[in-house]
């Protein structure tokens, strides 16, 4: 005799959606609470006159008013940003390309020399290796003792405006692994077939480079060029602890100004302006580079 079949009892959607939300609660609490709630409230100092200890006075756009018409050391430290993020960041990303090309062609021990090559990112960003290029810039610093060593003349590095930003750079560029593994991870995804036909209709190591490799990393170098523009743009310990933005404001970097007025002048209004300022700034360069990537960014399987 046919018998029907006992329906199975259906879980409570209420209930498995308060399991899904408990589950991802970490999450939601630190996006709101750490993430979206300062940025908002950020947006709301912007407009006032805070000093972190009174209440905000809302002085509607005077900060903006301030910063761009009579502020001088803000147009410094603007134009300091962007000399260093301008050079800064096309240094870094051509020498971490020359060195995964390199480290392309090693076989042997391939592993051991992107560990090493990867350490000064690891660490370069700290305060101690901060300190540690302070001091091999110095007056009597590793550099000095090397050039007085050789009958060569020393230099104050660090103390010069002409050369004090360079040092900044150089130390930028030092920290290129981070780049060079990417680089590294989009060269070796480039078939061999490629080159081996190319070598076959007698097409040199350098043409190579320019009709098959670098064509073919050009997403790598989007991804990258954008990850290190942000960088630069909000790059601050370097200038922060080797040379407190001096001398003369040579090294004034946008951040470092920034955090002086909002934690020594207690300005905390302006400094929240100066903050929506940069980030206008980066997601402007962000789109610029978005939208000219339409004209030189090739991806596998374009019919151009």
């Amino acid at each position: 005799m046919f018998q029907p079949q006992k329906k199975k009892p259906k879980v409570k959607s209420d209930n498995q959606n308060f399991t899904g939300y408990m589950f991802i609660s970490p999450f939601l609490i630190g996006l709101f609470a750490l993430t979206l709630f300062p940025i908002l409230y950020s947006l709301y100092l912007s407009f006032t006159d805070y000093d972190l200890m009174g209440t905000p006075n809302w002085i509607g756009m005077d900060n903006y008013v301030r910063m761009f018409t009579n502020d001088p050391t803000f147009w410094t430290s603007m134009k300091v940003t962007f000399f260093y993020a301008g050079v800064a960041v096309p240094f870094r990303l051509v020498f971490a390309l020359l060195v995964a090309l390199a480290l392309n062609k090693i076989v042997e021990m391939a592993g051991l020399y992107r560990t090493l090559l990867y350490l000064p990112s690891v660490v370069g960003g700290s305060i101690a290796i901060a300190i540690m290029w302070r001091q091999l810039f110095g007056n009597e610093g590793a550099i000095n003792s090397i050039l007085a060593g050789l009958g060569l003349p020393t230099h104050p590095w660090l103390g010069d405006p002409d050369t004090a930003i360079w040092t900044l750079i150089i130390l930028y560029g030092w920290q290129f692994g981070s780049s060079m593994l990417i680089f590294l991870a989009g060269l070796r995804n480039i078939p061999k077939t490629y080159y081996e036909a190319s070598s076959v209709d007698g097409a040199s190591p350098l043409r190579q480079f320019f009709i098959i490799t670098l064509p073919l990393l050009t997403p790598v170098i989007l991804f990258n060029t954008i990850m290190q523009v942000i960088q630069g743009f909000m790059a601050f310990t370097p200038s922060f602890v080797v040379t407190n933005g001096g001398p003369v404001n040579s090294t004034l970097l946008y951040v470092l100004y920034m955090y002086e007025r909002a934690f020594e002048y207690f300005d905390m209004g302006y400094a929240s302006a100066m903050a929506w300022v940069m980030l206008i700034i980066i997601a402007i360069f962000t789109a610029l580079i978005f939208k000219s990537s339409e004209h030189w960014v090739h991806y596998e399987g374009d019919s151009k």
